[in-house]
């Protein structure tokens, strides 16, 4: 997953914020209920014995510490649809750790995959975590943006999401539309936007201390170790790919999140998300003219349309 060092900006005035606040309460967005049982959605990828539950098996958490951290992927794979997780971060002291939660069309990073990223970058004590999103169509990402938050995550959990259909991916931050990656048919090769591989849904804890934390100059402190990150109320509302005649071949518009109202932003989304592009924004791949002095072709697609 490649990364370059991000300078963080900082965040709006509090007049700013307070607009933000009552846009999103004035929000809405359509929203999965959880679905069925951790064991009856997800598979332990590695190290069991760094994953726990609560007594009532209604939260979750994997650990990391300095042998190994731990992972789950879903049993299924799906072809678009509505993605949602309630996570809650490592508290304290996380520089160097990642946290993961992300879509691939395959089990390991194959030469060929495609896949759609949350990582969640830790940071010293008091510094804020940074949220970064990437995209891979047939094994090539460097699609990465960078986004602060307006809420401490390791005080509570809230809600990530992704939005996938034929046309655009969402990634929503309890609600929020913090980016938006449109398809378009006016491309005849498209080599950017991932619409024809299914994908499982996973989750993991691991050490990035080599690129995460101020480009890889912050060390993870294994004297704070475990660190541990918590998960809930998985949900999921999608195609569920079924060999050898899978119904996600072609797209139907019979689900909500296949229809027209999920191909653009709505009214009062478009709100949220330009709020977030002005005072959230910490990197954006399309901005980089030093990284690529052309940029890539879907940079110039309007995410409001």
């Amino acid at each position: 997953m490649e990364t370059k060092k991000r300078t963080v900006t900082s965040c709006s005035s509090m007049a700013a914020l307070f607009f933000f606040v009552a846009a999103l309460m004035a929000s809405s967005s359509t929203a999965a209920t959880p679905t069925q049982s951790f064991e009856e959605n997800f598979n332990i990828m590695w190290s069991e014995n760094h994953f726990t539950t609560s007594e009532d098996g209604e939260i979750w958490n994997l650990s990391l510490d300095n042998d190994t951290g731990c992972g789950f992927q879903t049993k299924h794979m799906y072809r678009f649809g509505w993605f949602s997780m309630k996570l809650k971060l490592v508290g304290g002291d996380s520089a160097g750790v990642v946290t993961a939660y992300y879509m691939c069309s395959e089990n390991g990073a194959g030469p060929e995959r495609d896949e759609i990223d949350f990582e969640f970058l830790g940071n010293r004590t008091g510094e804020p975590y940074i949220i970064q999103t990437n995209v891979y169509k047939n094994g090539t990402g460097n699609r990465e943006m960078r986004h602060s938050l307006w809420f401490d995550p390791t005080k509570d959990y809230h809600t990530y999401s992704i939005l996938w259909n034929n046309h655009q991916l969402v990634f929503f931050v309890d609600k929020v539309p913090i980016r938006v990656y449109k398809n378009s048919d006016k491309v005849p090769n498209n080599d950017f936007f991932p619409n024809q591989k299914p994908m499982y849904l996973f989750s993991s804890i691991w050490n990035g201390d080599d690129w995460a934390t101020r480009g890889g100059l912050e060390k993870t402190d294994w004297k704070k170790a475990p660190f541990v990150s918590s998960y809930k109320d998985f949900a999921v509302e999608g195609c569920r790919w079924k060999d050898p005649f899978p119904a996600c071949v072609s797209t139907t518009t019979e689900n909500w999140w296949d229809q027209s109202d999920a191909w653009h932003l709505s009214k009062t989304q478009k709100m949220d998300y330009a709020w977030v592009q002005r005072n959230l924004v910490v990197y954006d791949y399309c901005k980089d003219t030093e990284r690529f002095p052309t940029l890539p072709w879907e940079c110039s697609i309007s995410p409001w349309e």
